[in-house]
């Protein structure tokens, strides 16, 4: 086993049930039992033998745990979804701590090892992994029942050790509590309740009772980020470890051909020069003591690439075969009424061709991960988006049971998406080096900026082609959409055959507004360039195109934005709620400079419906966003601090997309590669972003995705209202549009 090798301070101040070491390498059995610890999870309410009674065991019902509470009073959340900044651990350790009625500075959070049995993401079936804006979402119930049930407990230990009825007690703050003046911390009652039965009728809590969920709680991970503490894939130092730096294909779909590495071995450092292959792509690695030498052989490296089968076209290229597309129907994915027909009766009909380039994640750590093979198994350290997957496709690269692929999940600086690769791209890669090299220590794979921007796995670039019509009272009677673009699910077992993807048309096979004629369509070019999930998926290209097409519709039949939204939505309630709080925050009715203008977008992703409104000055030529306006409604809110932080966040990240966000090839390359030609947002850019919340006592949805959507639509409405033009491709910069 390897554990962190972390300053000898830090050591001394963790505790056996403390969660500041998110790598402690234990068995499932140890991290249930964690010494003199109870642990209790939702279960099935199987009994305790007589052998375990006797010995005083401590006893784990399955299917899940997510609960350990200590002697020294911790409450350790097992958070079986990846923290990649998005606050999914303090969302779900505030769940928990609500039910226990914890002491909120007694909790810590720990990442589960991959386990789809006990950890299974319940929106995706027997599949361990976070993705969707779904982490609260689908821990929500499963985590009240998990701390219900540790509470009711508590309460039963408490009850017998002091002889008293189980209805007399009281928790508060973590302190179980008697009237007759007794009390005791969690930790007190530790052994006593490890030798109970599990209670099968504990409730959760009423929202009227809430003391914690609601409530602006300080993160759970700030300190550890704060100080230094946090433990990212980069932090990770085990004996023996070696580092690698990779020489990927220059272009999509070359393959190695041959190399030289003496003068990558003679670099001081450098270990062993090995070439690879996985099902994503071919290379060579060079393996050193450290990074600095591992790289300076890779650049010393000489290499021949067979390119008889790559990819050698232009983005300029693909966008003309794109628009192309758009003049021939494609596969129809949903047709109301008779579209044909509303448009040949409509009084004025208006049509608009939108675009957007490919999109590099661009996350700030990026991709690595640590694996070290044994005998018949694999250990691997990672911020650990995709656990399931990555176990199953490591398992069938080495030929080992998945049950021999252990998973330590660590924070992970960021992702919006690309750590969870179907392909498990980047971690197999590390399984393959190690193998390649009959390494039997520890590998660390570290990828350069270079190597992170151009090896593919994008966004993809879409065209849209919208036609519309209204009637004499200029109201919308047809809507034909037509999109045209790569498949992020292309050649996965999670797309069938003849299906067109749903990421390629969410936003517009469910659009909210209710058009009683309206057809959609799609194209799905087969390309080499690999694509995947991007922060918000398909609705990061299908708003900007709908809620611009909207705009035009109303700057041209003269009304209203918000007014010709509303008389879309009279059957959709939370978006007619949103749209009207919008409108109520926001500055929109009162009287504004010649120079300014505002614009207005609103979109449904992930079953949460996010509005914006973007204010624009003109200043020297030049545009400044001054003031974001947003309304969000994610059902009940558990953390009101970690909602504000991704309406910012999300803004902050589809502000980069829509200004400068743009990979470009040329004759096959990858035209970017580092952030002085993928540029993202600067602080002096961000506006002001005024965040309001919409009240709820519906189930929590989303918040890590969905307001990247609508800043690029908010935007880009306020600049054709100031220009007095539309604009219907991306990026801002490319139409020598620049912020202030």
């Amino acid at each position: 086993m390897y554990h962190l090798n972390k300053p000898a301070s830090h050591q001394a101040m963790q505790t056996e049930s403390s969660s500041d070491d998110h790598t402690s390498a234990t068995t499932r059995r140890d991290l249930l039992k964690a010494g003199s610890a109870l642990t209790v999870a939702f279960f099935l309410p199987w009994g305790i033998s007589a052998a375990e009674k006797a010995a005083g065991a401590v006893h784990v019902l399955e299917p899940n745990a997510f609960i350990r509470i200590g002697q020294d009073n911790l409450v350790t959340v097992i958070s079986k979804h990846l923290e990649m900044g998005q606050g999914t651990y303090t969302g779900l350790a505030t769940i928990v701590a609500e039910e226990l009625d914890a002491n909120w500075s007694d909790v810590r959070v720990e990442g589960a090892p991959a386990n789809a049995k006990l950890y299974n993401n319940l929106q995706w079936g027997p599949s361990q992994g976070t993705g969707g804006s779904g982490s609260i979402a689908n821990s929500f119930e499963q985590l009240q029942k998990a701390g219900a049930t540790a509470r009711a407990l508590l309460i039963n230990a408490a009850a017998k050790q002091w002889s008293v009825s189980a209805s007399e007690i009281m928790i508060q703050n973590g302190v179980i509590s008697h009237a007759s003046g007794k009390s005791a911390h969690f930790g007190e009652l530790v052994d006593v309740a490890s030798k109970l039965p599990m209670p099968t009728d504990a409730k959760p809590k009423k929202a009227a009772d809430y003391r914690l969920i609601g409530k602006p709680i300080q993160r759970i991970d700030a300190r550890e980020k704060s100080s230094g503490r946090a433990v990212f894939t980069q932090d990770i130092q085990l004996p023996g470890m070696l580092t690698a730096a990779v020489a990927h294909p220059p272009r999509f779909g070359a393959v190695l051909k041959s190399f030289d590495a003496t003068k990558a071995k003679a670099v001081k450092g450098v270990q062993a020069v090995v070439p690879f292959k996985t099902a994503a792509r071919s290379g060579v690695a060079v393996i050193a003591t450290d990074f600095w030498s591992a790289k300076q052989g890779r650049d010393a490296l000489q290499i021949e690439w067979d390119e008889s089968k790559a990819f050698k076209r232009s983005s300029e290229e693909l966008f003309a075969e794109y628009r192309a597309l758009t003049q021939k129907p494609g596969q129809s994915v949903r047709n109301d009424g008779n579209v044909e027909q509303a448009l040949k009766s409509a009084a004025k009909t208006f049509e608009a061709v939108y675009e957007v380039p490919y999109l590099a994640h661009s996350s700030m750590e990026p991709l690595n991960c640590v694996a070290r093979i044994g005998a018949g198994e694999c250990e691997v350290w990672n911020g650990e988006q995709f656990q399931t997957n990555d176990q199953g496709v490591i398992a069938e690269f080495l030929d080992i049971p998945p049950s021999k692929v252990r998973i330590h999940q660590l924070y992970a600086g960021g992702s919006f998406g690309r750590r969870a690769n179907a392909l498990s791209d980047y971690v197999v890669e590390t399984v393959a080096i190690a193998k390649a090299a009959n390494l039997s220590v520890p590998l660390k794979l570290v990828w350069t900026r270079e190597e992170d921007t151009r090896a593919g796995f994008y966004r993809p670039m879409f065209v849209h082609r919208v036609q519309a019509g209204v009637d004499a009272q200029n109201n919308i009677i047809a809507w034909h959409h037509r999109v045209v673009g790569q498949s992020v699910l292309s050649g996965t077992n999670w797309l069938k055959k003849g299906e067109v993807d749903g990421a390629s048309v969410e936003g517009i096979k469910t659009l909210p507004y209710h058009i009683a004629n309206l057809s959609v369509d799609a194209h799905t070019p087969e390309l080499q360039v690999p694509t995947q999930w991007w922060r918000s998926v398909g609705s990061t290209h299908t708003a900007f195109a709908v809620e611009c097409f909207l705009d035009d519709i109303a700057r041209a039949t003269q009304q209203d934005p918000f007014e010709l939204r509303r008389k879309l939505l009279t059957k959709q309630p939370r978006h007619l709620g949103v749209l009207n709080t919008l409108l109520e925050k926001s500055s929109w009715k009162k009287e504004r400079e010649s120079n300014v203008a505002l614009g207005m977008a609103l979109h449904e992703s992930f079953n949460t419906v996010v509005g914006q409104v973007a204010r624009v000055r003109r200043v020297n030529g030049k545009m400044k966003l001054e003031h974001v306006t947003c309304v969000v409604d994610c059902g009940l809110a558990i953390n009101p601090n970690v909602v504000e932080m991704q309406m910012e966040s999300g803004i902050g990240y589809g502000l980069s997309a829509a200004l400068t966000g743009a990979i470009t090839l040329k004759d096959g390359h990858v035209q970017q590669s580092n952030f002085d030609d993928y540029t993202v947002l600067r602080m002096n850019q961000m506006p002001e972003v005024e965040v309001h919340i919409m009240p709820s006592t519906n189930k929590p949805t989303g918040v890590g995705e969905p307001a990247t959507p609508v800043i690029v639509p908010a935007l880009v409405n306020a600049l054709a209202t100031l220009n007095g033009k539309p604009i219907r491709s991306l990026p801002l910069s490319a139409q020598g549009i620049e912020l202030a």
